[in-house]
């Protein structure tokens, strides 16, 4: 039986793929940055492991501004630390919202992704 955390969430994000101009560049930064284990499927296609989702990143121009990916954190402040160690830029600092907190940052290949936590 698989794990309650590897069970597909019924009308929830299950896969994401994006471009990438340099796959090991985005391998090393979301495996830094959020723990995503990958595997390979040739040279030009990787795909990623998370707890709740999973995806992959194929060779390519990214094209930023279509979609808001936002990741959940227990400790923001840490998660944020660890996306700038890894080599993210924070594009809007932490801030508050009704809910919790979140911060936004660009990866390597300058897609801008969100962290929230309560």
């Amino acid at each position: 039986m698989e794990s309650p955390e590897k069970r597909l969430r019924h009308e929830q994000i299950q896969y994401i793929e994006f471009l990438s101009r340099d796959l090991a560049a985005a391998k090393r930064f979301y495996s830094e940055s959020f723990g995503w284990a990958f595997t390979d499927y040739g040279p030009e296609y990787t795909a990623f492991e998370g707890d709740f989702v999973d995806g992959g990143f194929t060779t390519g121009e990214p094209v930023n501004g279509s979609i808001l990916v936002i990741l959940y954190s227990e400790n923001v402040v840490a998660t944020k630390k660890k996306v700038e160690s890894a080599g993210g830029t924070i594009i809007k600092d932490i801030f508050e919202f009704p809910g919790g907190r979140r911060f936004h940052f660009t990866d390597p290949d300058g897609y801008e992704l969100a962290v929230w936590s309560e």
